[in-house]
């Protein structure tokens, strides 16, 4: 089974101040912790949608000099999350049994280890695999292909939360112990104390 992942990274960070891929975490991009979740957890391929104005973060975030991970431009970020996953969709390269795994760039938290206990659901039963953490679905969320083009095709004002709603019968949560899967980044405050 090959795996996808997109990452929607082209917000504004409003709320952080700005920069907040580029904030430190352990010592690392904020950026390139989330991308080495995904790597480490067995994801082949990743594109991660930035703004027109990321050649800072491009330049800055190592894994994109990781031939596994490269760029996709979104051209107007200003219409919210769900237009950068379409721009991500619309790159990807998937076949039937490939698994489409989406985490929003500022969830660092998330272990490698859950990535890939959610790979293996996914291998298990094509489905949309969520983990769960105390009862609370996060991220990453592996999709089957066939949501791909019901992605790229809806409005952009949608949510990816209101696709997925649409199929109750192809959901299977996952708990598990991994907080990060629910714990994103909005203010330096989200960050771990230096």
């Amino acid at each position: 089974m090959r795996s996808v992942a997109v990452v929607p990274a082209a917000g504004s960070a409003e709320r952080f101040g700005g920069k907040k891929l580029l904030a430190l975490v352990d010592g690392e991009p904020l950026l390139d912790r989330t991308i080495a979740a995904l790597l480490d957890g067995g994801v082949d391929q990743i594109i991660v949608v930035v703004g027109p104005d990321a050649d800072e973060l491009k330049r800055d975030v190592n894994a994109f000099s990781d031939p596994r991970v490269w760029p996709v431009v979104n051209p107007d970020p200003s219409r919210g999350m769900f237009s950068s996953l379409q721009a991500g969709m619309s790159e990807a390269e998937i076949k039937w049994g490939d698994a489409l795994v989406v985490l929003p760039a500022d969830m660092p938290f998330v272990q490698p280890a859950t990535v890939r206990l959610l790979l293996a659901t996914f291998a298990a039963k094509s489905a949309i695999v969520s983990p769960r953490s105390n009862g609370k679905r996060g991220h990453p969320v592996i999709l089957p292909p066939a949501l791909r083009d019901e992605i790229r095709s809806a409005d952009a004002l949608l949510t990816l939360h209101d696709i997925l709603k649409r199929h109750p019968d192809l959901r299977v949560d996952v708990d598990v112990e991994d907080r990060g899967v629910v714990r994103d980044v909005d203010r330096p405050e989200d960050l771990p104390a230096r």
